[in-house]
């Protein structure tokens, strides 16, 4: 007598799930891939910057901002699980601090313009850190810059212009705030290069993650407000939002022609409009198209020639 052949174990419900995702997916050239995941980073963030808004209306912006760190921080200690002690091995903590302070000061801009500031507005500012990319590159990086890179720079500019009106009586410091956002982000850019000669890009994240986290809990320790229970499951998601979604852009830009892809990531400002519009009920003005306008063509063709560059 033969034992019984077992029946085989019937799919479960989350391989079936899968089954039909995993097939588009398998079907999807390489370069539509990326521009998915870029897409789908962008919109991730623009409903973090909307979450933040939201949330903005109650609680302090340093608040918002300690919750988005610190849930990256606990992702950067996960990918650390097998040795904790890998980060404090490394020779150049004293750049890592630098490129932590300034990158929270950047932080803190974005923040603070989302919250006080219409979010395609904020989204645009943001925007401007090619803009500066410029004169840092001429300062720090011994870099020569044509005339024309420095025409294109000097028309996004006049755009930050456009949202500040500093000689008028409609003078909107807040504007400064988020151009001043973008000097950070740059300032981040040129440390970044600077530590990639010695340090890996893990190492460089999860200090990135620990000085952001740390410099906002201060801040946010003298402003603080509880949240409330719904309050806190916005924040934590804000945080899963921001982490998910630069990771999502960062992956799909290595899966195809960034040239091509860089632009979908700036759709996040008409993103941002849209959800503004719905949400807040945000119309911009004259003043705010034509600045945004300004920023995004300027900032997008720095982008694109040098990405062209490096190629060439």
């Amino acid at each position: 007598m033969t034992p019984e052949t077992p029946a085989p174990t019937p799919p479960s419900f989350l391989a079936r799930l899968r089954a039909p995702i995993d097939a588009w997916w398998g079907a999807l050239p390489m370069g539509a891939r990326g521009a998915f995941l870029v897409s789908m980073g962008s919109i991730a963030l623009v409903l973090m910057a909307a979450l933040a808004k939201y949330l903005g209306n109650r609680l302090p912006p340093f608040e918002i901002l300690f919750f988005r760190s610190a849930v990256g921080f606990v992702c950067a200690l996960w990918v650390f699980r097998s040795d904790l002690f890998e980060p404090l091995r490394t020779k150049r903590q004293g750049a890592h601090f630098l490129r932590g302070l300034v990158g929270a000061g950047g932080n803190a801009c974005f923040f603070w313009t989302i919250t006080h500031m219409m979010l395609a507005d904020s989204l645009a500012l943001q925007f401007s850190r090619p803009l500066w990319m410029i004169p840092l590159a001429l300062c720090f990086l011994s870099e020569v810059v044509g005339f024309r890179r420095v025409a294109v720079a000097a028309v996004g500019f006049a755009g930050v212009m456009l949202y500040a009106k500093p000689f008028t009586e409609g003078f909107d410091p807040n504007a400064i705030v988020g151009a001043f956002g973008g000097l950070f982000a740059a300032l981040v850019v040129v440390a970044i290069k600077n530590l990639q000669t010695t340090e890996p890009t893990r190492i460089i994240m999860f200090y990135y993650a620990f000085w952001n986290a740390f410099f906002a809990a201060l801040p946010a320790a003298f402003t603080w407000l509880t949240p409330t229970g719904y309050e806190f499951v916005l924040l934590i998601l804000i945080g899963v939002m921001g982490m998910g979604g630069q990771a999502l852009i960062t992956h799909g830009l290595s899966m195809g022609d960034a040239t091509a892809l860089v632009p979908l990531d700036y759709l996040r400002v008409i993103y941002a409009a849209a959800l503004g519009f719905l949400l807040f009920g945000e119309v911009p003005g004259w003043a705010s198209l034509a600045g945004m306008a300004l920023i995004m063509a300027a900032s997008l063709y720095l982008v694109l020639t040098e990405r062209r560059a490096r190629k060439g």
